[in-house]
């Protein structure tokens, strides 16, 4: 029973003091949207390329099994 009554004031403590916690100010935003925006869409370039390449074997594979 005291084991009961132990974990339930652990528990009520534990939420009065995440109520009183306070947050930190945000930090500024250390990067451009811009560059972000910038970034992404060589990452997107490059894997539209890849997956062009990729669709290109498979068309050639199934032509080629298609043929046989």
């Amino acid at each position: 029973m005291k084991k009961l009554v132990f974990m339930f004031v652990a528990m009520a403590a534990i939420s009065f003091a995440a109520c009183t916690e306070t947050k930190a100010p945000e930090t500024p935003v250390e990067e451009p949207v811009e560059a972000v925006v910038d970034s992404a869409a060589e990452v997107v370039d490059s894997a539209a390329e890849v997956v062009d390449s990729a669709a290109e074997a498979v068309v050639d594979s199934a032509a080629a099994a298609v043929a046989e």
